[in-house]
């Protein structure tokens, strides 16, 4: 049992922490917007949905900031989201990338522009949800504010920009900070899918997923302390 005393915010906070610490209980949203990197979502989603399969109790959900009936993306998939994300009360939300480099009127750098999702990103994180960010999802992450002072990482060609961030950039596939992570382009999202699969379920149940879609693991997860 977890009892917390402390005002709305304090209590919301520990509750997700101790919701996150138990394993059969979590929830997974992976947010969308316009000009998202389909591999960037759909990539962590398959994963997500094959550790539900194999009985990982996690479910996963793809979810908007602001009410969508659907979502067209950086090559143009379109997705019909699940709904808000303030309705989906995750423990995670992973952040998609796209469109950073080519400064395309919509993707990752619009988001960061107008600003709505890295608000929203930064009220769950001091709610207590752990973000974990693929690609240039973690530039959303860096306008935040919650990789500040923090070991992250994003797509190679996007390092410079992290570097005038308040961010530490180290070399690494993915960077797990506890409460937040990141990872670096595209294909890295499965590596972060797979790794959080691998903490919620365990090693077995990451390795089975990654053989069952012919992935081969790989990359050096660097572990960092500042988020604990």
């Amino acid at each position: 049992m977890c009892l917390s005393g402390g005002d709305d915010r304090e209590a919301y906070a520990f509750a997700r922490r101790c919701r996150s610490s138990d394993v059969s209980a979590s929830s997974i949203a992976i947010v969308l917007y316009k000009g998202f990197d389909e591999m960037d979502a759909v990539g962590p989603y398959e994963v997500f949905s094959n550790a539900a399969d194999r009985g990982c109790e996690l479910s996963v959900s793809l979810r908007t900031l602001g009410p969508a009936d659907r979502v067209t993306a950086s090559h143009g998939l379109v997705v019909e989201p699940d709904g808000r994300l303030a309705d989906a009360e995750p423990d995670v939300v992973v952040v998609p990338g796209g469109g950073w480099n080519d400064r395309a009127a919509a993707g990752a750098r619009a988001e960061v522009q107008k600003g709505d999702l890295p608000a929203a990103l930064a009220d769950l994180h001091e709610r207590g949800v752990t973000l974990a960010a693929v690609c240039t999802g973690g530039m959303l992450l860096a306008a935040a504010g919650v990789l500040n002072d923090r070991s992250a990482v994003t797509h190679a060609s996007a390092l410079d920009d992290l570097r005038e961030t308040e961010a530490e950039v180290v070399d690494a596939r993915i960077v797990d900070d506890g409460d937040v992570l990141t990872a670096g382009g595209v294909t890295s999202g499965l590596d972060l899918a797979l790794h959080l699969v691998e903490r919620f379920c365990g090693a077995e149940t990451a390795d089975g997923i990654a053989t069952a879609i012919e992935y081969e693991r790989r990359g050096e997860v660097v572990q960092s302390g500042a988020g604990e």
